[in-house]
């Protein structure tokens, strides 16, 4: 349907941003764009899966540029000392771009068009130097992009009492927060400070880009994909998700916490919808409290459950991080299967003994499990998985609160009791729900669904751009 337009995408650096921008480049080659990718060394294997499939995909591999507070051989977020924020990781990839910008202007046939995640605001500047056009993506849905983007171009100040709510006044349904629960990224900012600063510009330039790509469908967040128009004053808004990868394209790491063979063998022996999941994704890292709580509660349900639990790093492993309570493993033995490192989630999720899912709301493993026509227990930990727990149990009905943030589980007879109702039948309106919602989302990426058509007219656009391009 296209005619080649050749088109650069350029993901963040961290699991959560990467995958689904990678499997968006696969839909967008199947459909004809000639696309590049732009990704720094140690991010190059992520990409080998995703290569092997499409021999179109061009890849242009850029040094990590030298940053002061990352150290050297770290160009992943999944890396990053827990003392380094996320802001310095935005700032450093900020150097890429005059090395972007000669790469372009000695390019045969350079880009039209440039797709680059949401931490990439400064993308927008470049692109306005080549005269192309920038499109925002974004890993998250809808809704806590509108948030997002409200804070920025308001700049509300934090008040006294950082428990006080704040209110998002003009987004449908007025959600309302505990500033402690208001994005990270923004409470850090530091009028004057280089690095805020930067990270302040780039969000200005996100809404001042061309156009926005969303990993959510119209059906889940109708009535935010309306107010990001407004908010925007443009409609070149497209609802594309939820992306899924290729079933031909495997995109599991080399580093497996489990074997396949005996994942499947130990579900395979558990009743249909008995098993609870439990991971916190691939940023959150719990403490030893944490840590015990979770156990605690798991132990005293008396369910079936996987519990994924990331692997701590050098910093985090001397304050006892991720460390599995002592006795733990063999108290629960035959009932539960402890996976440490990754795991594969999507596979897991769609087993037919899985009947909940306790995921901390990041925005990936709320589509997987939407798509799995798995119920929620929403734990949500940071950035915008607040907006994601309560689009989830308020609005969307699928999911229960289980607690928030850094008061992960006050009381472990609580969740004990919340993990036994959610394979009970106490849980029957989230799992009906829930089936409801995995129809509507295979419904929207089939042929002719809503976000299958949103994919081909953003295709259409860019085919569109090219041939402005051609005239030109």
């Amino acid at each position: 349907m296209s005619a080649g337009a050749h088109v650069l995408l350029f993901p963040f650096p961290a699991q959560g941003h990467l995958i689904p921008l990678l499997d968006l480049a696969h839909h967008l080659v199947i459909r004809g764009l000639t696309i590049t990718i732009l990704v720094t060394p140690k991010n190059l294997p992520i990409l080998n899966p995703l290569l092997s499939k499409n021999s179109t995909i061009n890849t242009l591999v850029l040094p990590f540029p030298n940053y002061p507070s990352i150290p050297l051989g770290i160009e992943n977020l999944k890396d990053l000392p827990p003392n380094i924020r996320p802001t310095s990781m935005i700032h450093a990839l900020g150097e890429l771009y005059q090395p972007l910008l000669s790469w372009f202007r000695s390019h045969p046939s350079p880009p039209v068009a440039i797709i680059s995640d949401m931490f990439l605001g400064w993308t927008h500047r470049l692109a306005c130097q080549l005269g192309v056009r920038r499109f925002v993506f974004s890993p998250s849905g809808a809704m806590a992009l509108a948030t997002m983007y409200s804070l920025w171009q308001e700049m509300p100040n934090a008040p006294k009492d950082q428990n006080e709510l704040f209110s998002f006044s003009k987004i449908p349904s007025c959600p309302k927060y505990p500033w402690l629960q208001i994005s990270t990224i923004y409470r850090s900012y530091v009028e004057g400070d280089p690095v805020s600063e930067f990270t302040k510009e780039g969000m200005e330039a996100n809404i001042a880009s061309w156009g926005l790509i969303v990993n959510s469908l119209t059906l889940l967040e109708g009535i935010y994909f309306e107010h990001l128009r407004k908010q925007l004053g443009h409609d070149r808004v497209w609802a594309v998700g939820p992306i899924l990868p290729e079933k031909t394209i495997d995109m599991t790491p080399p580093e497996r916490g489990v074997s396949m063979h005996d994942l499947k063998t130990w579900l395979d022996t558990c009743e249909d919808h008995k098993v609870v999941y439990v991971c916190y994704g691939t940023q959150v890292v719990l403490t030893k409290y944490q840590m015990e709580a979770v156990a605690s509660g798991l132990e005293k349900s008396g369910v079936h459950f996987i519990w994924c639990v990331k692997q701590p790093s050098k910093e985090h492993v001397g304050e006892g991080y991720s460390m599995i309570p002592s006795g733990f493993e063999d108290r629960v033995a035959g009932r539960g299967l402890i996976i440490r490192g990754w795991a594969p989630q999507v596979w897991i999720l769609s087993h037919r003994a899985v009947g909940a899912f306790l995921t901390h709301c990041g925005w990936n493993s709320i589509l997987e499990g939407i798509v799995a026509g798995v119920p929620m227990l929403a734990c949500p930990m940071a950035a915008d998985q607040f907006v994601g727990a309560t689009l989830l149990v308020e609005e969307l009905k699928v999911a229960k609160r289980v607690c928030d943030g850094a008061n992960l589980v006050s009381n472990s007879a609580k969740l004990a009791r919340t993990l036994m109702e959610s394979v009970s039948d106490e849980s029957r309106v989230e799992k009906e729900r829930a089936k409801e919602l995995r129809m509507a989302a295979l419904d929207a990426i089939k042929e002719d669904g809503s976000s299958d058509k949103h994919l081909n007219a953003f295709v259409k656009h860019v085919v569109g751009l090219g041939m402005e391009t051609d005239k030109g």
